[in-house]
């Protein structure tokens, strides 16, 4: 019968400790629980922080960064047309080594100017002109693009004034290229 009453006393020990174990996993659940609640939050806080960031920036609409820097490049490639330029100077200077190569020594006085000089004028006017287009055709872009990109939304101020100041060089220097190409505009000296 010892027995029998051991028994009765490991039962209720082992109740007790399954007791305890299930309060410490209950606990250990709830504390978990508590725990995912609250990085849960966390995450919805930093959530929306997030959409309301996007929503503002979204709301300020596109940078006008793209816009500056054409305006800004339209203006640099303007003063390089009407400065010169390393592509028109190598052009010129490959010019006049051709015009003296195929010139002969027997020429005509007037004949070897225009090979060797007028040719070489003629290809800097050309690469200068090409710079003024390239400067009055993206000076025009950025001035067009509010009208394509969004309607509504005006253009920064500046940018609008160096658009102009680049679509201004661009004309300005493809004025002065066309008129020394066409001899117009300190044309050959005649051979006398």
């Amino acid at each position: 019968m010892e027995t029998k009453t051991d028994e009765p006393a490991a039962e209720d020990a082992r109740t007790e400790e399954a007791a305890t174990a299930e309060t410490v996993t209950e606990d250990g659940t709830t504390r978990a629980a508590a725990t995912e609640d609250a990085s849960g939050a966390d995450a919805d806080a930093d959530a929306d922080v997030d959409a309301a960031a996007k929503t503002d920036a979204e709301a300020a609409g596109p940078s006008d960064v793209g816009q500056g820097a054409g305006a800004v490049v339209s203006v640099a490639l303007g003063i390089v047309s009407l400065t010169g330029n390393w592509a028109g100077t190598v052009a010129a200077a490959r010019e006049t080594l051709v015009g003296q190569l195929r010139t002969s020594s027997t020429a005509s006085v007037s004949q070897q100017i225009k090979e060797v000089y007028g040719d070489a004028w003629h290809t800097t006017a050309l690469w200068a002109g090409l710079f003024a287009l390239v400067a009055l055709v993206t000076g025009a872009v950025v001035l067009v693009r509010p009208a394509f990109g969004a309607p509504g939304r005006p253009q920064a101020p500046w940018i609008k004034s160096v658009a102009w100041a680049g679509v201004a060089l661009g004309v300005i220097g493809l004025l002065l290229a066309v008129l020394k190409y066409s001899d117009v505009l300190l044309g050959l000296p005649p051979a006398s």
